[in-house]
């Protein structure tokens, strides 16, 4: 089993990238607030996994190809869920779905007055899939003031009414995010029916489109797996998406550009996260590198590194940190330790690639 596993950093200088329900210390009744986790007095704001992983999908969307195999969403009362069908669908398999249809009346009801159901896959029982690509909450490095901006509805025209401006007030802050990633590379395309909760991914009908679609049977593992081309047609633009990612809110006031100001990845035999350590925050709450936790955690877990370490950093985001961490990973490089440097953009290309080449070979088994 291998694992691509790693973190990212994202730049955030004025922001509010993730807002939530209500405003803590609001001063106003319609007062916008970001999340953000309170540790004694310190603040530390957050984006939700839930958000990171919806800028991801909308960013892949941008791929006509991707587009094409997105799977169709379907409701019924307060319940949602996708088609549930990783054969025919890249989201699907990539990022896990569960799907059990209501048994009460308003919801037999809902799906008979569902007009697009008639493109949907039949389910023969309950199905779930756990995702093979997991990332962890972005949480600021270091602890930060959240500032309020004061403003007003006061634009001028013909059509104005008059009367008194309409006042509002938001949250934002200037942070690095940090935020953890993982993806189970032997999982994508895999798809298993063991009748275990998230091993469930295959009802009887989505067996019978695996036998057709002449995907691989694994009668030992319960399972079905794509072939490496059709894997690898799906991983490459996840990975390659990452480099481009696009959202968050307030984007109107606070433009930010979400896509990732450095990332650092290795292919691992197991799930484990092993670069989690390098880099913090120094005691003005910018970004630090530890070369020393850095040097060890490389030292201790180098023997199921399947790939060189990945580090992707723009040139102008903390240069001196970039520097020191070049110069680690060069002083490693004596014990047999291979690095790549370069852009975040240029890194995860090379992922792809290597992926894609000789070098992952092996990864996908």
């Amino acid at each position: 089993m291998a694992f691509l596993s790693g973190f990212l950093l994202i730049d955030a200088p004025a922001s509010a990238l993730n807002n939530a329900r209500d405003a803590l210390d609001a001063q106003y009744d319609n007062e916008v607030g970001v999340k953000l986790i309170r540790v004694g007095r310190e603040t530390y704001p957050y984006v939700s996994a839930q958000a990171f992983r919806y800028w991801l999908r909308d960013t892949l969307t941008q791929n006509p190809e991707w587009l094409a195999h997105t799977a169709p969403v379907f409701r019924e009362a307060k319940v949602a869920y996708t088609d549930a069908n990783p054969i025919k669908y890249w989201d699907d398999d990539l990022f896990g779905y569960m799907r059990a249809e209501g048994k009460k009346a308003s919801a037999k009801d809902s799906r008979a007055d569902d007009a697009g159901r008639a493109s949907a896959t039949e389910l023969s029982g309950s199905i779930t899939r756990t995702s093979p690509f997991r990332v962890g909450t972005l949480v600021s490095l270091a602890s930060t003031n959240i500032v309020k901006d004061f403003g007003v509805m006061s634009r001028t025209g013909p059509n104005m009414q008059e009367g008194d401006p309409v006042p509002h007030s938001h949250q934002f802050y200037r942070a690095v995010f940090k935020g953890q990633l993982s993806l189970d590379l032997g999982r994508a395309g895999l798809f298993t029916y063991t009748g275990k909760s998230g091993n469930q991914n295959l009802d009887e009908v989505r067996r019978k489109q695996a036998d057709e679609a002449g995907l691989e049977h694994l009668p030992k593992h319960k399972a079905y797996r794509l072939s490496r081309e059709q894997r690898l047609q799906r991983l490459t633009p996840l990975i390659r998406g990452l480099a481009e990612l696009r959202g968050g809110a307030k984007q109107a006031l606070h433009y930010t550009d979400v896509t990732p100001a450095a990332v650092l990845l290795v292919v691992t035999k197991g799930g484990n996260n092993p670069l989690q350590y390098v880099v913090g925050a120094d005691d003005q709450g910018q970004p630090r590198v530890n070369a020393e936790a850095l040097k060890e955690t490389v030292r201790a877990w180098k023997d199921t590194f399947l790939s060189p370490i990945y580090v992707g950093w723009t040139a102008g985001f903390h240069d001196t940190e970039r520097e020191k961490l070049r110069a680690t990973l060069e002083e490693l490089q004596g014990e047999s330790v291979t690095f790549v440097l370069q852009h975040p953009r240029t890194v995860l290309g090379r992922v792809a690639d290597d992926l894609s080449g000789d070098t992952g070979a092996s990864w996908l088994d």
